[in-house]
């Protein structure tokens, strides 16, 4: 990002449905008809028994840009809607922050085309280039179909891209959502931990991430962009709590890509994994993960 002013540091939260929202789950049926894009079902967990079927996916949409750099809203809305996904977290969402995303909004837009509930939660929120114009924003978002009961932009610690002279800080960003999954309710979180080499600043965000997401009972899920592979160090205090979906493939670069650092997360004993993929994609600069849930009450 090439903007270097100071960001907000009061939390805002955008809270949208589409007139059109589906409020329940694609059937147990069809969630097991679906297939991996090689035609093959994903690895399959130890998820056997009764629970409420649930399609999840992480994204990061590169602020709307493919592997090729080229900003295309519409080819992002496909490869969203071929997941076939009920929840959907997103991250590198721009929302009027720039000329390289035209300044749309993408996460009411995406709501809007996929005919889903949307929650955005801004790391940054500018003052508007012109007066009386929107606030230029930056951040994550989670798209649903079950609609969405509560939200909140948890602040965590950042290391900020838009001041000259960062130091770590709590700043927001860490979305939270509750949705009711025929009548179930359930915490998904977004989040997109730092992507520099050193681990410290992530180091910090999973200790905040486990601090905020203790406070929650029921059913819980954390999406995201992790910036880190499964086996870093700085990741190990989340598996204590929760279960990696591991797809078995790796996410990053979306073009012949070496590493896995996209994440289906859940907690353990309250959900099973039934299966988990990553499906072939250019239309961003990561590849998505997905992931077939069963919720326990």
């Amino acid at each position: 990002m090439s903007l270097r002013r100071r960001p907000s540091r009061v939390p805002h939260l955008l809270l949208a449905a589409s007139l059109l929202g589906a409020l329940l789950a694609p059937s147990a049926a069809a969630a097991s008809a679906h297939r991996s894009p090689s035609g093959e079902p994903g690895r399959t967990g130890g998820a056997g028994g009764r629970g409420l079927p649930l399609r999840v996916a992480t994204y990061n949409i590169h602020a709307g840009a493919g592997m090729d750099g080229v900003f295309d809203l519409d080819r992002q809305t496909d490869e969203l809607r071929s997941l076939q996904a009920d929840v959907i977290g997103l991250q590198e969402v721009d929302r009027h922050w720039g000329s390289r995303s035209e300044w749309r909004d993408l996460a009411g837009e995406l709501a809007r085309r996929l005919r889903m509930h949307v929650s955005f939660a801004p790391i940054y929120s500018l003052d508007p280039a012109e007066p009386g114009g929107p606030r230029a924003e930056y951040g994550v978002a989670v798209l649903s179909r079950h609609r969405i009961v509560s939200a909140e932009n948890h602040e965590i610690t950042r290391l900020s891209t838009q001041d000259p002279n960062p130091v770590p800080a709590p700043a927001p960003g860490f979305g939270e959502v509750v949705v009711r999954v025929r009548g179930l309710p359930v915490h998904v979180y977004v989040t997109h931990l730092d992507y520099r080499p050193d681990p410290a600043v992530r180091v910090a965000q999973v200790a905040d991430t486990r601090r905020i997401m203790a406070e929650d009972r029921g059913p819980k899920i954390l999406l995201g962009d992790f910036n880190a592979e499964p086996a870093a160090p700085e990741l190990a205090p989340l598996w204590r709590e929760l279960a990696d979906a591991d797809p078995g493939a790796p996410t990053f670069p979306a073009q012949d890509p070496v590493k896995r650092i996209d994440f289906v997360t859940v907690s353990k004993n309250r959900i099973g994994v039934r299966r988990a993929w990553v499906p072939e994609s250019l239309a961003s600069d990561h590849r998505a993960v997905v992931a077939d849930l069963l919720l326990r009450g």
